[in-house]
């Protein structure tokens, strides 16, 4: 079984943005699953609202890569595919609506992340995009 999720790859000094949900002990990118009959975009954009409390730019929303790792605190062999993009927005990112804090993760963090989040923070240092 394969879980199909869309996230918001947003880079400020050398930090990603990430979310940590009500309940749960380690931290997502911000996004989620798209609504039937959604694009990616339209998923993107509606979900980081959602938990960001921001509007993405349309014009500036970028595919930035696509990662598949085992799924967290799901049985072994569900998979999760994390489509990635990266994307200006408006306003200041709170938590709302099921994110119970913000934080901003490096390479240092990689041990508190699920599999998924943890290759991209990998391939976010590889590129030299963080610390």
């Amino acid at each position: 079984m394969e879980i199909d999720k869309i996230a918001l790859i947003f880079i400020k000094d050398r930090k990603a943005l990430a979310t940590v949900s009500k309940g749960k002990d380690v931290f997502y990118f911000s996004g989620g699953k798209r609504e039937e009959g959604e694009s990616d975009e339209e998923a993107l954009i509606r979900e980081v609202k959602e938990e960001l409390s921001v509007s993405l730019t349309p014009s500036t929303i970028k595919y930035y890569g696509t990662f598949r790792a085992q799924a967290h605190g799901k049985p072994l062999g569900t998979i999760v595919k994390m489509t990635c993009y990266t994307a200006n927005f408006t306003g200041k990112p709170k938590a709302s609506s099921e994110i119970e804090k913000l934080l901003w993760v490096d390479s240092k963090d990689i041990k508190k992340a699920p599999p998924v989040d943890k290759l991209i923070l990998e391939n976010l240092k590889s590129k030299n995009m963080i610390d």
